[in-house]
């Protein structure tokens, strides 16, 4: 081993080292640097617009976009999350007094249940009403606990969230200012060719934009139905069903359905019969409608990525990294199939290229 061979291992393990370190410096402020660049991505073609406007004047530019994105985006759901956290609060404490008693709500379904639906429970060995009433009234208590206590968990780490949210509007702002230079760096760093670059930067840019605006769309849209539709038949908490249906509906094909269609269920073994068939009717009707209509048009359109492949990328995304992987899941899956065409084309290349007999 000659020693200019030495010096560029050395130097790629010191490249791997402080890069490694600079990750794990940011570890703790991960959520408000992700979210950073995602706001930077969806956002820039709209400073580029008021650039040219402005005459070119970067931080104005960059300034005014970080306002419209205040507006738009972050206000709004800092107000949501306010109203819903309280109305958690409300239901958490209707639950725990007895008020609320989803153990009763079972015991008649099941005592509506024709004969062979018992018989069917009892083989699968679930029709022991009194476990499933006390597996169900737990699973319920248990999940509007972890609401109450991420809202104590909000009010208790306070200023750590306003230092997040202050780093995610700080890196937003240069993001904007300086992130056709970073690109620029970025991409002159990487030891890949320059179509090969261009091909996965516009891959990657293309997915973050069409899922988080695509994805929230939907979202927005079929938590809002659903919202109303709970409203107009007088289920409580129908502001935080609603939300709960947005969140759900981030998941293709079953989303907003886990929550519409059990109480609908729930409304014809009670004797309920019109509010659960005008619940059916507009959850596959309308609410359904915009699962099937918005998402392939919004997000499997310009992703162009199989929806199987979006449903299983976004549930492990999820499972990993919590609500930010409805992004993360869908862009690493759209990058390993971009990077494994481009492993192909050149393989196929090569074998062109090859010696002919």
């Amino acid at each position: 081993m000659n020693f200019p061979e030495i010096q560029q291992k050395t130097f790629l393990l010191l490249l791997v080292t402080v890069s490694l370190a600079f990750g794990w410096i940011l570890l703790p402020f991960y959520g408000a640097v992700f979210w950073g660049s995602v706001l930077a991505i969806i956002f820039t073609p709209f400073y580029r617009k008021l650039l040219i406007i402005m005459n070119l004047r970067r931080n104005l530019a960059a300034l005014t976009t970080l306002l419209l994105c205040l507006i738009i985006v972050i206000l709004p759901l800092t107000l949501i999350t306010s109203a819903l956290l309280k109305e958690g609060l409300a239901v958490y404490q209707r639950i725990r007094s007895g008020e609320l008693n989803v153990g009763e709500y079972v015991e008649q379904i099941m005592n509506a249940l024709p004969a062979w639906a018992v018989h069917l429970m009892n083989r699968l060995g679930i029709g022991n009403v009194a476990e499933l009433r006390d597996t169900l009234s737990n699973s319920v208590l248990q999940g509007s606990q972890l609401i109450a206590t991420e809202a104590l968990s909000i009010g208790q780490n306070t200023f750590e969230f306003i230092i997040s949210f202050a780093i995610m509007l700080y890196l937003l702002f240069f993001l904007l200012r300086d992130g056709a230079v970073l690109t620029a760096k970025i991409n002159q760093a990487i030891p890949l060719s320059m179509e090969h670059k261009h091909h996965l930067l516009s891959k990657f840019t293309t997915v973050v934009r069409a899922t988080v605006k695509g994805n929230i769309a939907v979202a927005l849209a079929q938590g809002l139905l659903g919202g109303m539709i709970f409203y107009f038949l007088d289920i409580q908490g129908a502001l935080l069903w609603g939300f709960v249906m947005a969140i759900l509906s981030l998941l293709p094909a079953v989303g907003a359905g886990l929550i519409w269609a059990p109480v609908a269920i729930y409304f014809l073994f009670t004797g309920a019969i019109w509010q659960g068939v005008v619940l059916i009717l507009f959850g596959v009707l309308v609410i359904g409608l915009v699962d099937n209509v918005l998402r392939p048009i919004l997000v499997g359109k310009d992703t162009q990525i199989p929806d199987y492949v979006i449903l299983i990328s976004t549930l492990g995304g999820m499972v990993l990294f919590g609500l930010n992987g409805f992004v993360i899941g869908p862009v690493i899956a759209a990058l390993f199939i971009a990077t494994w065409d481009l492993f192909s084309i050149a393989n196929e290349n090569n074998k062109g290229s090859g010696p002919s007999e």
